[in-house]
């Protein structure tokens, strides 16, 4: 698509690998100030976009400073800190001193240098966060700086690009929202086949440990019975034969009701009905990780079903999950090993057929018509393609997780576990533009409607 019009001009807050910055120079938006505050992704923007970035946002500590050093604009774009927000994290909101707080830095510079429009970009728990009253709080602010404000929440599926990571997007404008709609949610299925380089190899091997792992759950897989509906709930083999307590009590209940003794003499049995006749100290290590905390003397009802459900899906199927046991002894791997999350119901039961990820709440299987989300990586959680679908196993290169986030025209970190990470945190591009064209209607002249190949958005600052 082409746009016929007078350059726009753009900040870029926040600006990890440019995300915001590569949509809005394809809409021919010109970038007159970036913030990042890591110092690779820093270097690298000026590389990327020829811009010196800004570095710590909280150096711009008064009006006075903002007014000097952040350039007249038209849009202000921001991914501002989402760990303060995410589920994955503490969820201390702007009470996060050195984090949640940097959503006020942005209010300060539209305060002071009054964009017409902004984009800002966050995790999507931050529409619940507080029940609620932490969205509540950031559209009052914004609406009393004279915006009106919208807000929706998108993934790059609905886009056409084959990874599932939901994000909300809050939009605003000086001039009225009357003439903006939210880009349509297609619901076309997607293919990761799309973005795999089959002449990019990956550069780390997997370790045999992960590999012997995705074998034991690949053989858990080909054992099942045809007829047998594979659980919805994660897999916890830990709870093979477990017998301890969880529902009107808890291990940890036990050990502060009988200091002594814990749980001796009950005919109770841990981890993979492991003996509990033994010191509280060896119960504690023959307890499963999500059921020994002190202290933990409720469960929450989420972990009281998981564990009552594998429970009774062990007993329903010892005939062929006890000769598995036998054979691969799950006991004795990770404990993030010993789970497995099946999101692939219907499908052919070869674990090479998918996409598979190792996260602490365990092997993770989908299908592959999507990538699971990007985040900010260990190497640990990088996503890795089975061997049917590009003839060995191998994970994810840095380029095709850059496809999966329309930056596969930029130059990213030389360093693989630099370059998944801030891939993790960087904004989609093509979803960013979507809304952009739609959002800057004074300011660009569509001559067309919206592209939704894969062609990877290109910068050409």
């Amino acid at each position: 698509m082409r746009i016929s019009s007078k350059a726009f001009r753009f900040v870029d807050l926040f600006a990890g690998l440019g995300g915001f910055h590569v949509a809005l120079d394809e809409l021919e938006g010109s970038g007159v100030f970036a913030a990042e505050w890591e110092p690779t992704l820093k270097a690298l923007y000026k590389v990327n976009f020829g811009i010196d970035a800004w570095g710590d946002l909280n150096d711009l500590g008064s009006d006075e400073i903002i007014a000097r050093n952040v350039p007249d604009h038209d849009v202000l774009t921001a991914g501002f800190p989402c760990q303060p927000f995410s589920k994955a994290g503490d969820q201390l909101g702007f009470k996060d001193t050195s984090q949640g707080n940097l959503f006020f830095k942005v209010h300060d510079i539209l305060r002071v240098k009054r964009p017409r429009y902004f984009i800002l970009e966050n995790v999507p728990n931050i529409l619940k966060h507080d029940g609620g009253r932490t969205k509540t709080t950031i559209i009052r602010m914004l609406e009393k700086l004279g915006y009106s404000v919208d807000v929706e929440h998108f993934s790059p599926h609905e886009f056409g690009i084959p990874q599932v990571r939901d994000r909300a997007y809050f939009v605003g404008s000086l001039e009225g929202l009357d003439h903006f709609e939210w880009p349509a949610k297609r619901k076309d299925p997607t293919e990761i086949h799309s973005v795999l380089r089959h002449d990019v190899l990956s550069r780390r091997a997997i370790p045999e440990q992960t590999l012997r792992a995705i074998d034991m759950w690949g053989d858990f897989l080909r054992r099942s019975p045809a007829a047998l509906k594979l659980p919805s709930f994660p897999i916890w083999a830990m709870e093979f034969g477990a017998t301890y307590p969880y529902e009107d009590e808890t291990p940890s209940g036990v050990w502060a009701r009988r200091p002594g003794w814990g749980l001796r003499q009950m005919g109770l049995k841990g981890s993979f009905g492991q003996s509990l006749e033994c010191t509280i100290e060896e119960q504690v290590k023959r307890i499963p990780s999500h059921a020994n905390r002190a202290g933990d003397f409720c469960f929450p009802q989420w972990k009281r079903n998981f564990i009552r459900q594998n429970r009774e899906f062990y007993q329903a199927n010892r005939s062929w999950i006890d000769p598995w046991l036998a054979q691969w002894k799950p006991q004795d791997f990770y404990s993030s090993f010993q789970k497995m999350e099946w999101n692939a119901q219907g499908e052919a039961r070869d674990i090479d057929n998918f996409v598979l990820q190792m996260r602490a709440s365990g092997l993770r299987v989908k299908r592959p018509t999507t990538s699971p989300s990007l985040i900010a990586f260990t190497e640990t959680q990088v996503p890795i393609l089975g061997a049917n679908l590009t003839g060995k196993r191998r994970y994810m290169t840095p380029a095709e997780c850059a496809e999966l986030q329309c930056l596969g025209g930029i130059q990213l970190p030389a360093s693989d576990l630099d370059a998944y990470k801030a891939l993790g945190n960087a904004v989609n591009a093509r979803v960013v533009k979507a809304i952009a064209e739609r959002l800057l209607h004074g300011l660009i002249r569509s001559t067309s409607t919206i592209t939704h190949d894969l062609e990877p958005l290109r910068a050409t600052a």
